[in-house]
């Protein structure tokens, strides 16, 4: 809730449930959190694909049951979507789906592609014509281009030419293709179903239409499926692995289980670490709802500070509301927190969140609980604090947006007007992820934003760099 990263992007697909497009809607449902601007299924029933894709969220835009008798066949894919790339025009909408001389294929795709705007420039001198503005295109035209005859090589020789974080699902009159990025930026887990397989962004969608957990995809793997079974290979360049960490700090659901660990015990831990490196005197501990809720029971256990509800979250807004016309100081922030007084009147509060990005929300939440009655408001981070933008598939601010970038702990301290600021170390980071593996803490997770240090570089870097932004 202190003005946070926005989401990035979830993708689904599932080949051989004679249920297959409500089965996507439903595992789209579970993975809402990953983006909320924009959703669509592309189903196929052997023959021909066809596209539902709507703005708002999956509830919203799959409300008439109507829609899943236009979406027919025992295979489908689907996207959630906040965009990274592209804006939230239709047109850019998820899965893409085009007609070429081949047939017809979709995509959807989670990640961010580093030299899009190269291809892009590049295709478009060669003839193409692009109908989005969504980097995910890019592939598509670089698949339609390729001479191979194998679906799979296509792909192969698409990917080749690309760079940066793809989590991507592709579906065909007959097939499905599930791929992820040689660096694995981004979850991408495979399960089973009644006979079916079932990819997805994370387990929680698995959970919800009670499918199996099987395993997740291997950085630069790519896994075919068709009527003769599943088919797994590995045609990518090989890269070190470096999963995206703020995955643990924030994106991922807590009930998911990512990277070979569960979401929650991981924040739990980060709550531990933290209540280790800046311990305070203190009378209870109050979570800012919803992600930093397993962070503050870790830091509560570790410190022995009971924790408490002290913000109540509106579930019922929106990404818009109107506001009224009589002014409200602060009342995008009032309307989805509340907090409780009695819990706070009269206390020194302990506020655990999992990151500060521009800092102004914070200092309006710290206003608010102040004006609850708190005598002290302790703010802990359980995260390093983020300097450096995301390039890899999440929407974040430039790096002179970024608080951390130009103030010191203690500036910002004085800026959100807290009594106190810690952040999480990036030692205690990788410690409480459990990534100090032969006594190494680097080098396992992306941390860019939080370092600077991005696994895959690329040009904008450098025009950063001139503008005296790194």
């Amino acid at each position: 809730m202190f003005d946070k990263f926005e989401d990035e992007c979830g993708v689904f697909g599932i080949y051989g449930h004679p249920e297959a497009a409500n089965l996507t809607y439903l595992g789209l449902y579970a993975l809402q959190h990953r983006g909320q601007e924009s959703c669509g299924i592309v189903a196929s029933d052997g023959v021909s694909l066809r596209a539902y894709r709507k703005n708002g969220l999956v509830a919203d835009a799959f409300r008439n049951n109507e829609v899943f008798d236009k979406l027919p066949g025992q295979n489908a894919i689907g996207h959630v979507r906040y965009s990274t790339a592209g804006g939230n025009d239709p047109k850019n909408i998820q899965p893409i789906m085009v007609d070429y001389v081949r047939g017809s294929i979709a995509v959807a795709h989670n990640g961010n592609l580093v030299n899009a705007q190269e291809l892009r420039n590049e295709l478009e001198q060669l003839g193409s014509i692009f109908s989005t503005v969504a980097d995910t295109e890019v592939i598509m035209h670089l698949l339609a281009r390729a001479q191979s005859d194998s679906l799979a090589d296509r792909v192969v020789d698409a990917l080749k030419r690309v760079r940066g974080a793809y989590s991507l699902v592709f579906l065909t009159e007959t097939r499905m293709v599930a791929v992820r990025d040689p660096n694995g930026f981004r979850p991408l887990i495979l399960g089973k179903l009644d006979g079916a397989y079932v990819v997805a962004s994370e387990t929680c969608a698995l959970d919800l239409i009670e499918a199996e957990f099987v395993r997740e995809l291997d950085p630069g793997e790519m896994i075919v499926v068709d009527k003769d079974g599943l088919h797994s290979y590995h045609p990518l360049e090989e890269a070190k692995p470096s999963p995206c960490i703020f995955e643990y700090v924030y994106f991922a659901r807590p009930d998911s289980t990512i990277f070979g660990r569960e979401v929650y015990g991981v924040r739990k831990e980060y709550g531990r670490q933290l209540a280790r490196e800046y311990p305070v005197d203190a009378d209870v501990v109050v979570a800012i709802p919803d992600s930093g809720v397993p962070a503050a029971i870790g830091y509560a256990e570790e410190s022995g500070i009971p924790f408490e509800l002290g913000l109540i979250r509106n579930h019922y807004v929106g990404r818009t509301f109107i506001e009224p016309q009589q002014s409200i100081r602060h009342f995008g922030v009032k309307i989805k927190l509340n907090p409780v007084r009695e819990v706070i009147e009269g206390k020194r509060v302990v506020v655990i969140d999992d990151s500060i990005v521009r800092g102004t929300t914070a200092r309006k939440i710290i206003k608010m609980i102040r004006n609850a009655g708190a005598k002290e408001v302790h703010v802990r981070i359980s995260s390093p604090p983020t300097s450096y933008p995301c390039y890899y598939g999440i929407d974040t601010p430039t790096r002179t947006e970024l608080i951390a970038s130009t103030h010191t702990i203690e500036e910002i301290n004085r800026y959100v007007t807290s009594d106190s600021l810690g952040y999480l170390s990036e030692e205690g980071l990788h410690k409480a992820t459990g990534s100090c593996e032969g006594g190494s803490c680097e080098g396992q997770f992306c941390t860019a934003c939080f370092s600077g240090n991005y696994p895959v570089k690329f040009p904008r870097l450098k025009a950063d760099k001139q503008l005296g932004l790194f």
